[in-house]
This record gives structure tokens, C-alpha cells and sequence, in this order.
């Protein structure tokens, strides 16, 4: 059994049995505060301070910051080289996109893309179980990019991040913008999320998650 929690921006934690993974840690200037945190390996969809801390995590555990394709602790993980805007500019800054495979899971964590997919990539990230995808615009995808690659590569669930809520991301929008877009009533948001393979149905769900800051009683 997979679970899943959010602790705002682009910040996700993925238990598995194999192992914990990280995903862009966050940091203080996005108005969330991550508790501290134990985790096998961290991966960095960027290296922007702004965006990512790792201070709030606890070694020894390690880090992934880029394209490739890696196993660690029995988890399969590749990187697929993006960019943060549209024009997929280098002086923008490059965006790593994450596929992890454990516990009989695809998770598939987009980071701070600012781009629509090509073809060749929404090939390569069309297995996807579990999509994780930033929902608010800014410096990121619009609510409305966010909608047209989740419908593009039919996850079975498809998580929302980095956008606003009343603990941070104040200057995004709100989640409420890429659900109308998605064409799905915005459901009721979990503390976590738990999974495995035979929880999927035939159509893709949306999950909200409420993000866990520090000093929150969970």
C-alpha cells in the first residue's frame, strides 16, 4: 500500500515499502512550513532556492537533480529534461520531470513545468498511474495546460499541486479553475492518499490533498 502526502507547492512524499521519496522539499518563501522529514532519496524537479530546501530533511538520504534514468533502494526512477516556460528557454531554467515505479505503481510528478508536452514525451509518460501535476500558472503550466496533459495522458489519478491555498501560494490561482477545465466537480481534499493497483477504476479521479505544515495535528 502506497501513500501519498502533500506538504504544499510542489512538495510530495511517496512511501512505499521499497522506499520514502521526496519531491522538491519545500521552502519557507512559498508561505509553507514542511515538517521534518526522513526520506530515502529526494528528487529535484530544479535547483531554484526558492523553491527547494533541504534542510528540513533529515540524512543520510540521496539526491537526484536531473535527467536520467536511476535505481536506488529497489526503486526505478528516470528524469526527463523539460523546461519552465513555454518557449522552453534555458535562461528560464530547466524542469525535470520525475517518473518513479514502486509498489507496483507509476507516479509520475511534473514539477514546475511551463510547457505542453510533445508528442514524443506524452508517449513516454502515457503509463502513468498516478500524475502529479502544478495547477495554479504562475511560473508554471495554466490551470488550463494542467487539464489538457492530464487529459492527455489519462492518469487513473491525478493529483493537483503548486497552487493557492489559505497556507501558501498566495500569488496562484486556486485549484477551483483547473477542475472547471478538467470538467470535474471539485472534491472534498484528504490528508493523505493510499493506494494500490486494484484501487483504479476506468475513468481518472481527481484527489485533492489539504497540505500538512509544521505544528498541524495530523
Amino acid at each position: 500500500m502506497a501513500e501519498f502526502r502533500w506538504f504544499g507547492h510542489n512538495c510530495i512524499r511517496f512511501k512505499a515499502r521499497e522506499a520514502t521519496v521526496l519531491c522538491d522539499p519545500v521552502e519557507r518563501s512559498t508561505g509553507y512550513v514542511m515538517p521534518k522529514q526522513t526520506a530515502d532519496i529526494i528528487t529535484l524537479s530544479h535547483t531554484r532556492r526558492d523553491e527547494a530546501d533541504l534542510r528540513g530533511v533529515k540524512p543520510p538520504y540521496q539526491v537526484l537533480d536531473g535527467p536520467g534514468e536511476y535505481e536506488l533502494h529497489e526503486v526505478f526512477i528516470s528524469g526527463l529534461r523539460t523546461y519552465r516556460d513555454p518557449q522552453k528557454r534555458k535562461e528560464a531554467g530547466h524542469n525535470t520531470v520525475y517518473t518513479i515505479l514502486a509498489e507496483g505503481l507509476t507516479v509520475v510528478h511534473l514539477g514546475s513545468l511551463g510547457h505542453k508536452l510533445n508528442e514524443e514525451n506524452t508517449e513516454l509518460l502515457s503509463t502513468v498511474d498516478v500524475l502529479f501535476v502544478p495547477a495554479g500558472g504562475g511560473d508554471a503550466l495554466t490551470p488550463e495546460q494542467a487539464a489538457e496533459i492530464t487529459t492527455e495522458l489519462e492518469p487513473k489519478v491525478v493529483v493537483p499541486i503548486r497552487y493557492q491555498t489559505p497556507h501558501g501560494d498566495k500569488n496562484l490561482a486556486p485549484v477551483d479553475e483547473f477542475c472547471k477545465h478538467l470538467g470535474i466537480d471539485i472534491p472534498e481534499a484528504q490528508e493523505k492518499l493510499t493506494l494500490k493497483p486494484s484501487d483504479f477504476s476506468e475513468t481518472t479521479q481527481l484527489v485533492l490533498l489539504t497540505p500538512e505544515t509544521a505544528g498541524s495535528k495530523r
